[in-house]
Order: C-alpha cells, then structure tokens, then sequence
C-alpha cells in the first residue's frame, strides 16, 4: 500500500490508543481522589498531569487542580493540542485519508466514536458526568478495536493498525512507570509509606491490571513486583513485554507480505530479544530509570524508523 496510507492506518491506531489510555488514567486519579483529602486529591490530579506530560500547558493555562478543571482540561479544552477530543478528530481525520483501505465496520465505528465523543465533550463535564464519559471513551475505542479484529484480512493494513496499536501502549505503559518512579514520589524517604502504595495501585488501575495483579501475587502489593509485572509479564495485555510480542509478529508477517526485512525490523528485533531475555534483576542492577528511558528512545527510533522505511511521508 502506499505509504501515505500506511501511516494513516498506524496514527488512526496510536490515536484510539492514546486516547482510550487518558481515560484509564483519568479514571484512576477521579478514584483515587474520591478517598482522599482535599489537600491529597489535589496532589493526586497534579500526579495525574505530570504522567501525561501536560503539566506545563496547565501550569500556563493557570488552572487549579481540581477535579473538574484538570479533567476539562485534558478531555476537551481547546488550548490544550494533546486533549481526547483532538485525539480521537486526529484518528477520525487519518481513517477518512484511508477509508477505502478500511472496512464498513471499521470506518463507521471510527465515525460513531468521533460523532458520539464530539457530542459528549460538547460542554464542560461534572463530577456526576464524568463516570459516563470516560466509559464512552474506553467503549468506542474497544468498538473499532473490535471492529477491526473481526472484519479485516490479516494483511498490511491490519498489520500496521496493530503496529500502531502496541507502540503507543508500549509507549504510554513506560511513561507511567518511569513517572511513577522519578516525579510521583516526593523522596526516597517515602519509599514503603502509604503515599508510595496508593501510587503504585494508581499505576496499576491506570493500566487495569490490578485485578490481574492481585491474582498473581495474592494481593501483595509490592513495587518491584509491580515493575516486573508491567515489564516482563508476557501474559498481560498492556506489559512492555506482551505489546512487543505483538508488534514482533506483525513485523514478522509483513516482512513475509512485502519479501524483505528493512533496518526497522532489525531494530524491532532486537529491542524484542532484549525484553525477552532480561531479568527484574538485571533492571534493578541497571536502575528502572536508566532502562525505562533507554526503552523509550528505542520505542521512538523504531517507529521512526517503520516510517521511514515505508514512506509515511513520500
């Protein structure tokens, strides 16, 4: 396919992942500010920014954290580029540019979420509407998730909507780490202290995966095993390991669609091995924050690389 098209399908993908993540974490923090002070909820939606990256443009809009001004802020305001509802315009825009490589199904669940969320986020939201609102975020963007696992061929326009699918959730789910660890978390003295555990189940409901954890550590809720659970954990839908499992065999049906392996699958590949062949051990012995941000720029240069290598932009 044409490689205009091609990255049309991979940011149409990163867009409804990117946005379907803000509601998980804006869910977290309204739950997690809902059993705390007035003071520590306010902390907790300055957390919620800071792990999105939008802390500076909030910081220049001159908002107070609260509950529904950041939460306006990041759904809908216009000033902000980066809100959900740019987001989900910016997927609707690039399966517009693409519409004749994409199913009905696909297309039209893509439209319905950008119809239905554009009416949604048509004025500011209340607590009392925020609940619904960030549930029709998740339910649309699993709707053409859906859509597309059920009606498209497994070919290269498949295999680049996944591609973008997993490089943004591997993205996002590194961020959060990486932030939990570096900006969270006032000082090493808190290490351990109650603050440290609701942060870290605030990691773990923005990626819904403590009911997961909680299954596989009878409820022990402890940071390193937490790392290791959104890193190394094959088994589990949003782990760094799991979405380039995923990412690893797209490339590896594409190349066999296309008969050739250029320097994006070679990059691919190794950043795959080396997730499969480490240990929690060996991170810590690294330092999480070395790993994660080293993990990071990889993630960046292959799908950097995948675009140029298929020419997004020819």
């Amino acid at each position: 396919m044409l490689g205009r098209s091609a990255g049309g399908v991979l940011w149409m993908a990163r867009y409804l992942e990117r946005a379907e993540n803000t509601a998980r974490l804006l869910d977290a923090g309204f739950r997690m500010a809902l059993t705390r002070g007035e003071g520590a909820a306010s902390a907790e939606w300055s957390s919620v920014l800071v792990t999105m990256g939008l802390d500076p443009d909030y910081t220049k809009a001159g908002g107070a954290y609260t509950g529904t001004e950041v939460t306006n802020f990041v759904l809908r305001a216009p000033e902000n580029d980066e809100s959900v509802l740019a987001m989900i315009e910016n997927a609707r825009t690039n399966a517009r540019m693409v519409r004749t490589a994409l199913t009905r199904e696909v297309w039209e669940a893509t439209n319905e979420s950008w119809m239905l969320l554009k009416y949604a986020l048509a004025r500011p939201i209340g607590p009392a509407d925020l609940g619904g609102v960030l549930e029709l975020i998740r339910r649309q963007a699993k709707l053409v998730r859906g859509a597309m696992e059920g009606t498209m061929l497994r070919n290269d326009i498949y295999n680049f909507a996944r591609l973008g699918t997993h490089l943004e959730r591997a993205d996002n789910v590194a961020r959060i780490i990486d932030v939990k660890y570096h900006i969270l978390l006032p000082s090493l003295e808190y290490v351990g202290s109650q603050l440290d555990t609701v942060q870290w189940e605030l990691v773990l409901r923005s990626v819904s995966g403590e009911r997961a954890f909680h299954w596989l550590n009878a409820g022990a809720m402890d940071p390193r095993g937490i790392a290791e659970f959104l890193i190394l954990d094959r088994r589990f839908p949003r782990s760094l390991a799991y979405c380039y499992r995923q990412i690893a065999g797209n490339i590896h049906w594409m190349g066999r669609d296309y008969g050739a392996t250029p320097p994006s699958h070679q990059l691919l590949e190794a950043a795959h091995e080396r997730l499969t062949q480490t240990t929690m051990a060996e991170i810590s012995k690294f330092g999480l924050h070395e790993y994660i941000a080293a993990f990071l720029v990889s993630n960046r240069a292959i799908a950097n690389a995948i675009a140029a290598d298929y020419r997004f932009y020819a």
